[in-house]
């Protein structure tokens, strides 16, 4: 796949992407979260009081329940008969990039996809005729959580590379994995921390490099889960457990008591593009904090249509919507702790504040109108960030715009 404007991962989920967790008190004030963030981001290798999706349960029952079906927790998994999407039997396991037995001046190459002993596996094939070389690995881990499609990971002793073939859920099909040139058989593509902070709870690193891909395996979470946002659990349980509700409560982060700079920072973390510069560790960003203190913007011209790829945030804070509002967040639309509904569906949260009768389509339509505001106000467009040329095709990812206003050009039904 040929990655354009130097995206470095998968954004099949939407989401591609700088940085993920922890935390400080929901209570501090926010001056306090301001000045704690060099503290915050110095004890961010402290793991010891995250307790895991599994002791939020028992008294979240109804959060969790819906949460597990979400994109976000699903953003990444291991590798196993309920996470891997494509077919693996034959007839409809291979990508051909170009016959082998045809090849004349250029090598063949094509992919298999295989499950063999509950595994699943990737081998390249490539060569002229009978004449044939092999290389097979592992299908280990996956990102994306497959609205999308999904990028398949290998593991090679504690580095963790990006195999050469992904499936694209549109039309049911594999095609070449981002950062893969068609033609290329190459498994050595490293899976660096700078991708995985946005599709894993955590990894750690075995190496201050920003470039590594040498990890502790055993150290991985899979799937964005409920201390990313919310911080670690272990002093919120245990004040729980002593029955001091309210003291409870002061040792867990929640979102909706930060600023509204701060709540919408907590989903610019991975919905804000790529014109950013890392300035602190991977998975060392904490929800309430300022989102300056961990990345740099990289100064960029501005354009009268930016990309649709993971800006959700910049293209929202364009609107308005947004701008007329002193309140408007991410959340207004979104819950979190549920799977997202169809697009149309969000059009309800459009008409708590703008009446149907003002739109200059209502004369035409009426009332009928309601029931789709966003795809003539938040059209699908295609992006110049994720492009997979594969086999003389171009597959290009499609996603909403969050930069909400009228589209001349849109066509309406």
């Amino acid at each position: 796949m040929l990655l354009r404007v130097g995206f470095v991962l998968l954004a099949f989920i939407v989401l591609h992407f700088y940085t993920a967790t922890k935390s400080v008190r929901a209570a501090s004030p926010p001056t306090a979260v301001q000045n704690n963030s060099t503290h915050a981001i110095q004890s961010a290798s402290d793991r010891s009081k995250y307790v895991g999706d599994e002791a939020c349960i028992s008294c979240h029952k109804s959060q969790a329940a819906s949460y597990i079906h979400t994109s976000h927790h699903l953003t990444s998994q291991l590798a196993n008969e309920n996470s891997v999407l494509g077919s693996f039997q034959d007839g409809s396991n291979v990508l051909m990039i170009s016959d082998p037995a045809r090849a004349t001046a250029q090598p063949g190459l094509l992919f298999k996809m295989e499950k063999k002993d509950g595994f699943y596996y990737q081998t390249a094939v490539t060569g002229w005729g009978p004449d044939l070389q092999t290389r097979t690995e592992r299908i280990d881990m996956l990102t994306g959580s497959g609205v999308r499609g999904v990028t398949y990971l290998n593991w090679q002793g504690n580095k963790l590379y990006e195999l050469p073939v992904s499936y694209w859920t549109d039309g049911r099909r594999w095609i070449n994995s981002p950062g893969y040139e068609n033609g290329s058989a190459n498994f050595s593509r490293p899976v660096n921390p700078g991708c995985l902070e946005c599709h894993a709870t955590y990894i750690k690193a075995l190496s201050t490099d920003p470039l590594t891909n040498s990890y502790d395996r055993e150290s991985l979470i899979t799937g964005i889960s409920c201390e990313t946002c919310h911080g670690p659990g272990a002093d919120h349980i245990a004040k729980q457990k002593s029955a001091s509700v309210k003291a409870a409560d002061q040792e867990i982060l929640n979102p909706r008591h930060f600023s509204r700079d701060r709540q919408v920072e907590s989903c610019a973390l991975c919905h804000n593009g790529i014109q950013r510069e890392a300035i602190a560790p991977p998975f060392s960003y904490v929800p309430g904090h300022p989102l300056s203190d961990y990345f740099k913007p990289i100064s960029a011209e501005t354009v009268e249509h930016p990309d649709v790829h993971g800006n959700q945030v910049g293209l929202l804070q364009r609107s308005l919507c947004y701008r007329s509002s002193q309140t408007m967040t991410c959340s207004t639309c979104h819950d979190v702790h549920s799977p997202e509904r169809s697009a149309a569906a969000y059009s309800d949260r459009c008409l708590t504040c703008h009446k149907w009768q003002a739109c200059g389509m209502a004369k035409t339509m009426g009332h009928k109108i309601t029931a789709n505001c966003i795809d003539c106000h938040m059209p699908v467009e295609a992006t110049n960030v994720i492009v997979s040329e594969t086999a003389g095709n171009e597959v290009r990812a499609t996603m909403r715009n969050h930069w909400i206003k009228v589209y001349p050009s849109v066509h309406r039904p």
